[in-house]
């Protein structure tokens, strides 16, 4: 039988869009009630925001992948250092994440620029959070009271 994980993180928002709060929850523990909102996600206030924790969970996934792949073709990384950058736009009247850009950095002895730029490659296109907007998405929802 083939792996199948499944993760959960959730959240709790009470108010409206500019004067409500929010908490973010992950089932590990990781964060619990941490805040987010309006002014943390579009006016640079303190708190999260969800491109903040997609460009991290990218980074995380993006980075594993690599060393899983460099692991493959023989190397062994000294230090990954991954950061992606999340663009949220405005468009049609509301907004869309248009593009992620992961920059790393590496110290991978014997390998040379070719075949680490091959291999950072092949980990962009096949990590799991790169193929996330590929995936299916599906929702159960319950109104109550």
């Amino acid at each position: 039988m083939a792996l199948k994980i499944k993760r959960r993180g959730s959240v709790v928002w009470n108010g409206g869009i500019k004067d409500g709060k929010g908490s973010i929850n992950t089932e590990s523990g990781a964060l619990s009630a941490y805040p987010y909102g309006f002014a943390s996600r579009f006016e640079g206030q303190a708190g999260s925001n969800p491109e903040e924790l997609l460009g991290a969970a990218h980074a995380a996934c993006f980075t594993m992948a690599l060393s899983l792949i460099l692991g493959q073709a023989g190397f062994t990384a000294d230090s990954l250092e991954t950061s992606a950058e999340v663009t949220l736009e405005e468009q049609d009247g509301g907004y869309a994440i248009t593009a992620i850009h992961l920059t790393l950095k590496a110290k991978i002895p014997n390998i040379d620029a070719a075949t680490f730029d091959d291999l950072a490659g092949k980990a962009k296109a096949n990590c799991p959070v790169s193929k996330v907007l590929n995936a299916q998405i599906s929702l159960t929802s319950e109104l109550a009271g």
